[in-house]
This record gives C-alpha cells, sequence and structure tokens, in this order.
C-alpha cells in the first residue's frame, strides 16, 4: 500500500499538462495531498502550497509522488538528487512513469539503506488474459478523445461521482497511473504486453449486476500515431454501451505532434462508434465532454452552446460546470 498523504513532485515541469498526475491528485484526492515540491526550473503549479522535503514530512506527508507525465516517462539526473535525498529523510517514492523506480540502481540503494518503499504503479500485477470478446453482463461507459490529456479521466470521475450522488450503482475504472494513485487500484494499460490489452480491460470490468455502469477510464486517442493502439484495447476490451467523446478546443495540434491536426468531434465519434460496434452492435454516443479550462465563462458556455446545437447530443464541461446532462443519457440506456 502506498501510505498517504502526500508531497507531489512537480520536478521541471513545463506546463500544467505535463503535470497532470499532480493535478489529478490535486483536484480529487486533495486531502491526500499536503503540498507540491518544485525545482528552480518548473514552469507550473498545481495550486498548492510550495514545501521543502523538511516542511513535507513536517505537515505529515509520507510519499514523494512524481506528479509529472513526460514524453517517454524519463527520471533525469536533477531529479535522482532529490529522490535520493527523499528517501534518505524517510520519505517513500512513488512513480507511474515508464521509467521504473525499481529499474534505478542507485534508487534502490537508497531505498534499501534506508528502510524505504518504492512503488512502480505502472507495473501489471496481474498476468491478464488475452481478449475473448464474450459479452459481460451489467453496463460499461467509455470516454474517447479527440487527443491525449484532453480530460478522458477527468469526465470519468465526475460522472461517477454524479451518478453515485444520484444513487446509480457505478464503479470508476482506472486505466492510467494518475487514476491508479487516485483511486488506488486499476490497470496500468499502456503498461501490458500489447496481445494482453483488450484482456486486461475485459478483467478490469467483469461481469455485474444489470443496472450497474462501470465508468471506463479512456486513454490515448484513435487518431493519434503515438498512442492509438491503447485506445483500440479500450473500445473492443471494454464493450461499451456508451461513448462520451473528449475534446479541448484550444489545441493548436495534436499532444507531441506538432504537424498533426486535432480531429473533429464528428470523426472520432464516428469512427469510435464504428469500432465500438465490433464488439458491441448496441453501443451509442450519448454526448460530449469539452475541457473548457483555457476559456472565460461566458466563452466556455457559448462553445458548449454551439456543439451540442451542432452535432445533437449534449455538450458539457462536467468538471467545471454539471455532469448532470450524461447521466440523464446514461439513466435512459
Amino acid at each position: 500500500m502506498i501510505q498517504t498523504p502526500y508531497l507531489l513532485f512537480l520536478g521541471d515541469a513545463p506546463d500544467r499538462l505535463a503535470a497532470k498526475v499532480a493535478q489529478g491528485i490535486k483536484d480529487w484526492r486533495p486531502e491526500n495531498a499536503v503540498g507540491q515540491f518544485r525545482l528552480p526550473a518548473c514552469g507550473t503549479t498545481v495550486d498548492l502550497q510550495d514545501m521543502t522535503l523538511a516542511e513535507g514530512l513536517a505537515a505529515g506527508a509520507k510519499t514523494l509522488v512524481i506528479g509529472v507525465a513526460n514524453r517517454g516517462g524519463v527520471i533525469s539526473a536533477a531529479w535522482k538528487e532529490v529522490l535520493i535525498e527523499a528517501l534518505a529523510m524517510g520519505y517513500d517514492l512513488a512513480s507511474g512513469l515508464h521509467n521504473l523506480l525499481s529499474d534505478e540502481a542507485d534508487l534502490v540503494d537508497a531505498a534499501a539503506k534506508h528502510g524505504r518503499s518504492l512503488h512502480d504503479v505502472r507495473i501489471p500485477s496481474v498476468d491478464y488474459p488475452i481478449a475473448n470478446g464474450v459479452k459481460r453482463t451489467g453496463k460499461r461507459v467509455l470516454a474517447v478523445g479527440t487527443d491525449c490529456s484532453v480530460g478522458k479521466m477527468y469526465t470519468g470521475l465526475a460522472l461517477d461521482r454524479a451518478m453515485r450522488a444520484r444513487g446509480m450503482k457505478s464503479t470508476f475504472r482506472p486505466t492510467g497511473q494518475t487514476g491508479i494513485l487516485i483511486t488506488g487500484d486499476g490497470v496500468p494499460l499502456d503498461a501490458v504486453v500489447a496481445d494482453f490489452m483488450a484482456g486486461a480491460v475485459e478483467y478490469l470490468t467483469p461481469d455485474n449486476d444489470a443496472d450497474h455502469w462501470d465508468v471506463i477510464e479512456g486513454q490515448g486517442s484513435l487518431h493519434h500515431v503515438s498512442y492509438s493502439g491503447v485506445t483500440m484495447a479500450l473500445v473492443h476490451g471494454g464493450q461499451p454501451d456508451a461513448l462520451i467523446v473528449c475534446h479541448e478546443p484550444t489545441r493548436e495540434h495534436m499532444r507531441g505532434l506538432p504537424t498533426y491536426k486535432v480531429p473533429e468531434m464528428s470523426v472520432i465519434r464516428d469512427v469510435a462508434l464504428s469500432l465500438a460496434k465490433v464488439a458491441n452492435p448496441d453501443c451509442v454516443v450519448i454526448g460530449y465532454s469539452i475541457n473548457t479550462q483555457h476559456m472565460g465563462e461566458d466563452e466556455a458556455r457559448a462553445y458548449l452552446a454551439k456543439v451540442e446545437a451542432e452535432l445533437g447530443l449534449p455538450a458539457v464541461d462536467p468538471f467545471r460546470f454539471d455532469a448532470e446532462p450524461l447521466v440523464d443519457a446514461l439513466a435512459k440506456i
């Protein structure tokens, strides 16, 4: 078990999106975050109190969580100095990076020397089966995005919270490192061997009550040439009964791909639905989740109204405003 509360390590993250792990923990489990630790070159914040390692310990922190999701998931030499110092001071370390803590000999040695624990949440803990495509009982909803990091996890968490508040049976099913750190469970899907990814999603969303909803955390994008494979595994392994299309309207290009434009929501809607119907012919698109964080309130509400009018389904920002229209749509399925 990863000990809480956390001190969130932002390292030298250049922008808020690069610190999305820390941001997610802060937004959804604020009781587990005592503060943030930033290197001098850090270009962002998650709006927590800046703390030294000593101040974090004094505030009760037990684990230093690497809250950065950089391209390639690399632990830099500059980070190492802080991580080794933290172990010596009595912190455990937790990370969701592809570059595992347990693969770094100096971190392993420091943890052993000081009796501390290293937690790599991106290591699969189960021997997942190959997907069999057999129809499962219960209901499932999946968020699919026009790009990476557009709000698929936030959509799922907001939806799950709203459904529970209404008395509906719902479980959020994390598939990435931030969701796992928030909830304490899930499948690190992009660390699963490719042939077993869809089977891992089947494992994560087993048979359930007929009126129970699994809210599956989306990953990647079908149109993102770097990360489309993990999305495909979710679409087929999840066998969703409903899809929600997620979009961030201020993007100039796809994340990490400056020569690729972000596709239209209608394009993702049609492609995702056609692929989802392979595993579940009854799948439907129920609405659009728009990440409006970079818009003023009036601009955001006007954009939502425009999308809803043009595409004919509810368009909401479920974290900033209201998830209820999406819950209403699910309640009818």
